[in-house]
């Protein structure tokens, strides 16, 4: 289990280090640009069956305690170790993890986005792997930083260099807030360290009692210092807006590994550090992060309303990206309620937000690839992009995802949201009920405004009539060609629409793991929540 840990993390490293090298005689083939992208899959896939073994390798009978464990001292003079190691509210965010990463290394196998050299996409491809599997391994605050930092370079290239109209604006967009609330949160790691003579962020977690070397007045200046650095990458309102320009440039493997793991890095360091660490503080800022989440999640939905309506020129991908701003904003509000509840909400809508904003990235990068424009308006035409009748698998497909993400129950979308907002119904003793309660009630009227602009969005390009839409020539399409009429004469000529295909092959081999999963999290909850409710006790107990 350890050396299975281990390699987990350090094995997109090694990956990304060989990718850059010249293959060897038998892997050429004839495109060594194929040669490559096969590489990425074969590595990505073998982390992918790694972090599957250690799952089946876990002690599920107590996913509390951390499991596969490995504890060496690094810099001494500084206290700094090299600790890993997963317990039930790590194991489901590594798992998923490894999968998306693998997903997108199989997509861009068949589907590589325009750019330079696919030996730096796959390269930087793992790099970005590794960091965020590092990231939900270690458990030292140092490392965690580190981890935590590793992502950015590899993300800024692959928006900046693969990415759509105004990348490099999105790119360092991306690159200068990030860095900032990284810069503001280790300044809070480092006061942790220095006041409590460790790092270990489990001897931390287990010394947050009357007794613990942390002063009340330090705990407040930490949580402020790593929340704020933690809020950016959430994102919260409103320090959010590099994540809807991130997410429209950036290529479609982009995006779902934005949406899918990145943003769970900042919700991952509240749960893992500010709760159990700093208690006093966190509880004191509770009702200001609860306040937040509940602004985040109305204004995100009326966001969203705003795009999606006629006339608008709302592009999907940015409507996607303000609908994350949104439901990350109930993964905060389960989190500031700081009860076994809300804090088990917080962790399930992670995975689903991770499942269902995947596959809805993977679906709008297919649905640009198509019709060359992600612009509702040039989808929709006056009469809709009628998806249902031209691409029926694809249009139903994109409707579960819809459907998926406005919380329906069944799916994976609707328990992390009810649990957040069951949290803020009772919240932990001593923050003020009354204030939360009308958390919960803006939280509730954005599941409202969601289900509002997600069925919108469906009836725009699933719905409507196949031939209307294709004598209009479905406005704004790539390629569209002339055709003479029966006749034969010029003045006969009409356009037409180029025939949409629908899900190829490696399509549906991309997006039905994320699909099932949505669907088996969604019938099943117990099997998630199994693994986090143990930890979120130990946690929120003080390691008792």
């Amino acid at each position: 289990m350890q050396l299975l840990l281990a390699g987990v993390v350090v094995l997109p490293l090694l990956g990304a280090v060989a990718a850059l090298l010249p293959a060897p005689p038998g892997l050429r083939g004839r495109d060594p640009d194929q040669a490559v992208l096969r590489h990425g899959v074969t590595v990505t896939g073998v982390v992918l069956a790694a972090s599957i073994a250690l799952a089946a390798g876990f002690d599920h009978d107590h996913p509390a305690r951390m499991q596969a464990t490995t504890d060496i001292s690094w810099i001494q003079a500084l206290g700094i170790r090299i600790h890993l190691g997963i317990d039930g509210i790590s194991l489901p965010l590594l798992v998923m993890t490894a999968l998306l990463t693998f997903l997108c290394a199989l997509y861009s196998y068949f589907h590589m986005p325009a750019g330079p050299s696919p030996k730096a996409f796959v390269a930087l491809l793992l790099v970005l792997e590794a960091g965020t599997l590092a990231t939900f391994a270690v458990l030292d605050l140092v490392l965690f930083f580190l981890a935590f930092e590793m992502v950015l370079i590899p993300m800024y290239f692959l928006i900046a260099r693969w990415g759509g109209a105004q990348r490099q604006y999105a790119a360092w967009k991306f690159i200068l807030y990030t860095l900032l609330g990284s810069v503001v949160m280790l300044l809070g790691l480092l006061l942790i360290g220095l006041k409590s003579g460790t790092f270990d962020m489990v001897a931390l977690a287990t010394d947050n009692g009357p007794k613990s070397q942390l002063s009340h007045t330090v705990q407040l200046l930490a949580v402020l210092a790593i929340g704020i650095g933690l809020a950016v990458k959430a994102p919260m309102w409103p320090l959010h807006s590099w994540l809807p320009d991130a997410h429209t440039a950036a290529p479609t493997v982009g995006s779902v590994l934005l949406a899918g793991v990145l943003l769970k890095m900042g919700t991952y360091g509240f749960v893992r550090i500010a709760l159990p660490i700093a208690p006093d503080g966190m509880h004191t800022f509770a009702p200001y992060l609860a306040a937040f989440a509940a602004v985040g999640i109305v204004y995100g939905s009326l966001a969203c309303l705003a795009l999606a309506r006629r006339g608008a020129k709302g592009d999907l991908k940015r409507l996607i990206a303000y609908s994350s701003v949104g439901h990350m904003g109930f993964v905060l509000l389960g989190i500031a309620s700081m009860t076994p509840t809300g804090v088990n909400g917080a962790l399930f809508a992670n995975i689903a937000h991770g499942l269902i904003t995947g596959l809805l990235f993977f679906l709008v990068g297919a649905l640009k690839d198509r019709y060359g424009t992600t612009d509702l308006d040039q989808l929709a035409g006056r009469t809709g992009a009628a998806l249902y009748g031209r691409a029926p698998r694809f249009g139903g497909l994109l409707a579960f995802g819809a459907i998926a993400s406005l919380g329906l129950p069944g799916l994976a979308g609707f328990w992390g949201e009810m649990l957040a907002m069951l949290g803020a119904f009772k919240p932990a003793d001593g923050l003020s009920r009354p204030a939360f309660l009308t958390f919960m009630a803006l939280a509730g009227l954005g599941t409202l405004l969601t289900a509002a602009y997600l069925l919108i969005v469906v009836r725009r390009v699933c719905m409507g009539s196949k031939e209307t839409a294709e004598s209009n020539g479905a406005a704004g399409t790539a390629g569209s060609e002339e055709t003479a009429g029966t006749a034969g004469s010029g003045a006969g000529a009409t356009r037409t629409a180029p025939v949409i295909p629908d899900l190829a092959r490696y399509e549906y081999a991309a997006w039905t793991p994320l699909a099932v999963l949505t669907v088996l999290t969604g019938l099943w909850p117990a099997a998630l929540l199994g693994l986090t409710d143990p930890a979120v006790q130990q946690l929120l107990g003080g390691g008792k």
